[in-house]
């Protein structure tokens, strides 16, 4: 029987959640929350993948693993003119990410799904 996923830590959801070129095809890719958070994390904050997995709450290996999918996902979008859709995921939201918006440095509490 395979191990349950790890709930992955977000900061906060995004302030748009979908993305299209103006003459889209009718294709869509959905990109995770998770996924969305690895980008936004690496990428736009510049955080190192050890970093980046110990806010998230996951390890080097499964931060590089959504990081992969996510960048596949972003370049399927720009070159084949694919509408890209954020949503989903086994995610739980920072409990302070009212209180540092996108600074990606307020994820430090547990994950709620996994608490007893």
């Amino acid at each position: 029987m395979p191990r349950p996923r790890k709930c992955r830590r977000i900061c906060g959801l995004p302030t748009f959640s979908e993305f299209s070129p103006q003459e889209s095809t009718t294709e869509c890719v959905q990109m995770t929350l998770d996924e969305y958070e690895a980008i936004r994390l690496m990428d736009l904050e510049n955080l190192q993948q050890e970093q980046a997995a110990a806010q998230m709450g996951v390890a080097r290996t499964t931060v590089q693993l959504i990081y992969n999918n996510a960048r596949r996902k972003l370049a399927d979008c720009l070159v084949n003119g694919k509408r890209l859709v954020i949503e989903g995921g086994d995610v739980a939201l920072c409990e302070r990410h009212a209180q540092c918006p996108g600074r990606g440095h307020c994820c430090r509490s547990g994950c709620p799904k996994h608490q007893k």
